[in-house]
C-alpha cells in the first residue's frame, strides 16, 4: 500500500529530524567553539540527506495512489497534511538546502562571538550571505506555491499567513499602542506612588535562580523525563517531543528576566510534550505552526506568569529559593513593569508588539531587496525612535544584532510572536468562560485544569486543522485583536 510506504518514509525522516534537532540544541548550549565548522558540515550533510529522501520522485506517485486507498479519517487528514508539507519541501533543490544550512550555522556561530563585541561591521558579510540566500529561497518558493515572496516565507511557519491580512491588523495595533504606551506608563507611575511596596534586592545567585526555574517548570506541568533546562545566548525551545531542550539566560541582578524566559520556553515545551504521539512521525502530529506555538509560550508567560493569582502561589516558592519574603505589593510592580526598552525578549506585554512590528516591516523590505543589509542599523534606529523613542545607532548589539532569527535565516517568523499574543489572550478568555475559578486554582498552585483545557483544545490536535480553524474551534470565535487590547487595558490601563 502506498500509505504504508509513506508511513515508513515518515519514520525515516523523523529519525533525521531528531538528529538535526538534538545537534542544533547541543551546538547552541554545550558545543566547544572549535567544533563549529565540523558541526556546520555535519548538519548541512544531514539536512541534505533529509531533503533528498523527502523529495524523492516516487513520493508524488505514492501520495496520489494513497488517495485512492481505503483510509480512515485520521489517515486521510495525515495524507492531506503530508501533501502540503511535500509541496513546500519540493520548492528547493538539495544543493541549495545544504548550502543554506551551512551558511546559517556559520552565521549563527559568528553572531554569538561578534554580538558580544558589538561588531556589526565584522558580522555584515555573513548576514549579507544569509539574506541573499533567503531572497533566493523566497523566489523559488513563490514560483512553486504561487505566492508573493514574503508570503511564501511565512507559509513555512504558519499555514495561511498573508501580508494582506496581517499588515492591516498590525497597523491598527501599532496605532493603538502608540497611544496606549504613554497611558500605561502614566498609570504605572500613579500606582507606584500610591503603593508602599519594597524594592527587590537585586542580587540573585544563578544556581538559586536555576533551582527556582526548575521548581516552576515542574509546577506548571513540564515532564522532566522528556526534557531539560540549559543556558544559551538566546532563550529557545529545541530538541524533539520526547527530549525537549529549553534554555534561558541569567542575570544576577534580575531574577524575573530568567524566570519569565523559563516560563515562556516551558509553554513551547508543554505543547511539544503533549502532541499526539501516534502521529509524531507524520506532519499531522507536529505543532500547527509558530503562531500557535507562540500562543502557548505567551500563554504561559503572560496569562499565567504575570497573573496576580499566580504570584499569590509563587511568592512562597520564590522565598524558598531566593530567601526573600516579598508581598504581592512588592512583586507586582516588577512583574507588571512597563518600560520603553531596546531588547525584545525582555520587553513587557505593552511594548513587545512594537518590537515585533518593527522587525516585520524591516524584513519585508530586506526580502524584497528594497532595503540593503548594510543599511539595517539606520533603518532599525529610525523605527525604534518612532515607535519607542530610543536609539540604537551606536549599539547594534542591542539593535539589529540582538536576535538569533536573522543570523539563522528565519525570515517570516516574527509575525508569529504578536499573532501568538493575540491568540493567547483569546484562549485565556475562552478558558475562563468555561473554568470561572481558574484564577483561584492558580492561586493554590493547581494548574491541571488549565493544562487539561489546553491539551484538549490545542496540544492534542497537532496539525489536524488550519490555524484559523484551530483557534475558532478552541475559543468559539475567529481570531481578533480585541481580546488582546482588552487584556492590556485591564492590566495596564488607567481604568
Amino acid at each position: 500500500m502506498s500509505f504504508a510506504k509513506l508511513d515508513d518514509l515518515c519514520r525515516k525522516l523523523e529519525a533525521l529530524e531528531h538528529a538535526l534537532s538534538i545537534l542544533g540544541a547541543d551546538e547552541a548550549t554545550h558545543m566547544a567553539v572549535g567544533g563549529g565548522e565540523k558541526r556546520a558540515e555535519a548538519m548541512a550533510m544531514l539536512a541534505g540527506m533529509h531533503h533528498v529522501r523527502a523529495t524523492a520522485p516516487e513520493i508524488a506517485d505514492w501520495i496520489d495512489a494513497a488517495e485512492n486507498e481505503a483510509l480512515n479519517e485520521d489517515q486521510a487528514l495525515a495524507l492531506g497534511e503530508f501533501r502540503r508539507h511535500h509541496a513546500n519541501l519540493t520548492c528547493l533543490p538539495v544543493e541549495f538546502v545544504e548550502r543554506q544550512t551551512a551558511a546559517r550555522m556559520r552565521s549563527e556561530q559568528l553572531w554569538r562571538d561578534l554580538r558580544a563585541k558589538n561588531d556589526w561591521t565584522g558580522f555584515l558579510p555573513a548576514l549579507e550571505n544569509v539574506v541573499s540566500l533567503v531572497r533566493e529561497e523566497a523566489a523559488m518558493r513563490a514560483e512553486k506555491l504561487g505566492l508573493d515572496p514574503y508570503d511564501a516565507l511565512m507559509e513555512q511557519y504558519d499555514l495561511g499567513n498573508r501580508v494582506a491580512d496581517i499588515s492591516p491588523v498590525f497597523e491598527d495595533l501599532k496605532g493603538f499602542l502608540k497611544d496606549f504606551v504613554p497611558e500605561a506608563l502614566e498609570t504605572q507611575e500613579r500606582r507606584l506612588s500610591a503603593r508602599k511596596g519594597r524594592s527587590l534586592s537585586g542580587v540573585y545567585a544563578v544556581d538559586k535562580q536555576r533551582e527556582l526555574g526548575l521548581a516552576m517548570m515542574a509546577a506548571v506541568g513540564f515532564d522532566f523525563s522528556h526534557g531539560s533546562l540549559a543556558v544559551s545566548h538566546h532563550p529557545f525551545c529545541g530538541g524533539v517531543p520526547s527530549d525537549v531542550r529549553i534554555t534561558t539566560r541569567y542575570r544576577s541582578t534580575d531574577f524575573l528576566s530568567a524566570l519569565m524566559g523559563v516560563l515562556h520556553e516551558t509553554g513551547h515545551a508543554l505543547y511539544e510534550q503533549n502532541l499526539p504521539k501516534d502521529w509524531s512521525h507524520w506532519p499531522l502530529g507536529k505543532a500547527r505552526g509558530m503562531a500557535v506555538h507562540e500562543s502557548q509560550s505567551l500563554f504561559n508567560e503572560k496569562q499565567i506568569g504575570r497573573n496576580p493569582a499566580f504570584w499569590r502561589w509563587a511568592l512562597p516558592v520564590v522565598e524558598k529559593h531566593l530567601g526573600e519574603d516579598w508581598s504581592i505589593d512588592d512583586i507586582l510592580p516588577h512583574v507588571h513593569h512597563v518600560a520603553r526598552g531596546l531588547i525584545r525578549v525582555d520587553a513587557d506585554e505593552v511594548t513587545y508588539p512594537l518590537h515585533v512590528i518593527l522587525r516585520y516591516e524591516l524584513e519585508r523590505e530586506l526580502v524584497s531587496g528594497r532595503l540593503a543589509v548594510a543599511d539595517i542599523p539606520e533603518a532599525w534606529d529610525a523605527k525604534m525612535r518612532e515607535y519607542l523613542g530610543l536609539s540604537t545607532i551606536d549599539n547594534p548589539a542591542d539593535g539589529p544584532m540582538q536576535d538569533v532569527h536573522w543570523p539563522g535565516g528565519a525570515f517570516g517568523y516574527f509575525p508569529s510572536y504578536t499573532l501568538g499574543a493575540m491568540m493567547a489572550a483569546q484562549q485565556w478568555a475562552a478558558l475562563t468562560r468555561e473554568i470561572p475559578d481558574a484564577d483561584e486554582a492558580m492561586a493554590r498552585g493547581q494548574f491541571a485544569g488549565i493544562n487539561d483545557w489546553r491539551r484538549e483544545r490545542i496540544w492534542s490536535q497537532g496539525s489536524r486543522f488550519s490555524t484559523p480553524e484551530l483557534i475558532e474551534r478552541a475559543t468559539g470565535g475567529k481570531l481578533e485583536a480585541g481580546y488582546f487590547t482588552r487584556h492590556l487595558k485591564a492590566r495596564y490601563g488607567a481604568n
